[in-house]
């Protein structure tokens, strides 16, 4: 009896070595998956305009409960349709009507304590910033106060919440600086486009890629959303032959190569 190995495994695992073609996978990584989340809600953050930045915030909430994100996006198109899209417009829209654009969403698990917090942020973020959430920024100390001035906006606005909405601004606001989300860490890893063992390494590695660009093609926020996208809807799920980046995924290549030893019988 004979085993007969495949040997592709190595060569292309050493492929993924340079730098130019860990960004090409990256690329790819960002096109086939989009970038961030803002983007496909036609939020402009780059921008960096307080009416945009406060959207993305709006939507963050929406996506930090723990529900569908197709569910999410669909009810900030129904902020959106309402018009309800400024803290001034949640204080005028009230508790009520906040519950009617959830519900007609979709949101109906989270509706009543979501329109409570979005009035609470709304009133928090008049008061203290002017309803300017570049305000906000610019009073915090450091990353560390700026996640707490964030949290403190309302409460059940907790770390995932600030995650997400600080992700997409890493380029945009100075003391974004929020950790390295678990998904996209754990992404990138499969990818083979990151070889630590920390998440904050990880994210320092991926800088360093992003950062090395000529033509600055893809943007750690857009790369990063791309990655959590990559690891909730495909690897966590096991969808591997349905993963739009299985060829270059490191991790599908040494399991492919594992199917495809041999065994033949003399």
């Amino acid at each position: 009896m004979k085993t007969l190995e495949v040997h592709n495994v190595g060569s292309k695992t050493a492929g993924h070595s340079g730098r130019a073609v860990q960004q090409a996978v990256l690329l790819k990584v960002v096109r086939e998956l989009g970038g961030g989340y803002s983007a496909a809600l036609d939020i402009d953050l780059d921008s960096a305009k307080s009416g945009e930045i406060f959207k993305w915030l709006l939507a963050s909430v929406l996506f930090g409960a723990r529900i569908n994100e197709g569910i999410a996006m669909k009810t900030y198109k129904e902020f959106e349709k309402a018009s309800v899209l400024s803290p001034e417009a949640i204080w005028e829209t009230g508790w009520q009507g906040l519950v009617d654009i959830l519900d007609r969403g979709g949101y109906v698990r989270y509706d009543f304590k979501t329109a409570t917090k979005l009035l609470d942020i709304a009133e928090t973020l008049v008061q203290k910033y002017g309803g300017d959430l570049n305000r906000l920024h610019f009073f915090a100390q450091d990353d560390r106060d700026l996640e707490a001035k964030l949290q403190n906006l309302a409460g059940g606005i907790g770390p995932t919440t600030v995650n997400i909405f600080l992700r997409e601004l890493r380029d945009i606001w100075e003391k974004a600086e929020s950790p390295f989300s678990e998904s996209a860490f754990l992404a990138s890893k499969n990818l083979g486009v990151t070889q630590a063992t920390e998440a904050r390494v990880a994210l320092e590695e991926l800088k360093a890629i992003c950062g090395a660009q000529e033509e600055d093609e893809v943007k750690l926020y857009m790369l990063e959303s791309a990655l959590v996208k990559l690891d909730k809807n495909y690897c966590r799920k096991n969808k591997c032959p349905l993963c739009p980046v299985r060829e270059e995924c490191q991790l599908g290549i040494v399991q492919r190569g594992m199917a495809e030893k041999v065994v033949i019988k003399g």
